[in-house]
């Protein structure tokens, strides 16, 4: 009788999957501050507390249909240059303010073991314009997934699942990092781990499920926990 104990298989990493507006990058203000400028141009009111208060994270078309439903509808093809004057005008401030989340190069360095990606309801030319204009694109490369380009929207579960797929990974072996609500709700609908960069925790509670972190620097330790559950 051979009583060796067998080799423990190699296990593979977590796989990570990051929200980017407000979660990897400082965004949400600028954005916030666009459509705030840019909504009234257009008959819809609209000020950037109210993005942030209500809309944050939530697809542009669908922050657009809800103003109109309260107010009036725009006229006849005012979307399309509605929408393209916003990404314009969001790029360029993206460009010349943009800033990396505290904390997030550093623990996107610590955390270099481990696979990554990108999944956002964000257009992929403004996911690539955030990771220039922050210089943390080498941590993805082009492991990005947009909602516009896989066509389903956060807190739709199904593009955090798509992500997953793409990146060899079954729901249980992938941590969601998202700071807002429509992506904390995606990946715990997706059946994932999901870690919760809430920015506003004396405004917002972390659902149950989740692991709430206040701060980037706690995103290590968070994925070293929730590694060493998977291994036990």
């Amino acid at each position: 009788m051979n009583s060796a104990i067998p080799a423990k298989p190699k296990y593979s990493p977590l796989c990570l999957l990051f929200d980017c507006d407000g979660t990897l990058v400082d965004s949400e203000v600028l954005l916030a501050e666009v459509m705030g400028d840019i909504l009234p141009e257009f008959s819809l009111p609209f000020s950037a507390q109210q993005y942030m208060d209500e809309f944050r994270g939530v697809r542009f078309q669908t922050i657009v249909q809800t103003l109109e439903s309260r107010f009036q509808p725009l006229a006849e093809g005012a979307f399309a240059k509605l929408e393209a004057s916003m990404r314009a005008r969001m790029e360029a401030r993206m460009r010349s303010e943009l800033v990396a989340i505290p904390g997030i190069p550093a623990a996107l360095d610590q955390l270099s073991d481990h696979p990554k990606a990108v999944v956002s309801n964000g257009p992929e030319p403004k996911i690539r314009c955030a990771l220039e204009s922050t210089a943390l694109g080498h941590h993805f490369e082009d492991r990005l997934f947009s909602a516009y380009t896989l066509n389903v929207w956060k807190p739709d579960p199904a593009l955090y699942r798509k992500a997953a797929v793409a990146m060899g990974y079954a729901p249980q072996s992938c941590v969601v990092i998202d700071d807002a609500a429509v992506g904390v709700e995606a990946g715990l609908a997706a059946g994932m781990h999901v870690i919760h960069l809430n920015h506003f925790p004396d405004e917002e509670v972390t659902p149950e499920g989740a692991t709430g972190i206040q701060h980037a620097s706690e995103l290590p330790a968070a994925i070293a926990r929730l590694t060493a559950q998977a291994t036990a």
